[in-house]
């Protein structure tokens, strides 16, 4: 989660590397997006090393883990886009 941690936040004053964001809520999502990128990158290269003959059990745990962290992120990552659009939703509808 490097992307996200080091990404725009509460009194981190960060921003994310690429591109350039018209709104905190489009870098929140792009920061959200390069660290499911950059997650499932992890599970993909351990997933070549098994498919090429290192499936020892060791290995195969290690996927698993990065299989349910990655699943663990898209929920958070789900969790708060909806979360943040619903509150900027409510603003737009008090005005």
């Amino acid at each position: 989660m490097a992307a996200f941690a080091n990404g725009p936040g509460p009194n981190r004053g960060g921003s994310v590397s690429s591109g350039s964001s018209s709104s905190w809520y489009e870098a929140m999502s792009r920061a959200w997006g390069q660290t499911l990128d950059g997650q499932a990158a992890r599970i993909t290269t351990m997933s070549d090393a098994i498919s090429t003959g290192s499936d020892k059990p060791s290995d195969m745990v290690q996927l698993t883990a990065a299989s349910l962290k990655m699943q663990f992120m898209s929920n958070n990552a789900a969790t708060s886009q909806n979360s943040v659009g619903q509150a900027l939703e409510t603003l737009g509808k008090r005005n």
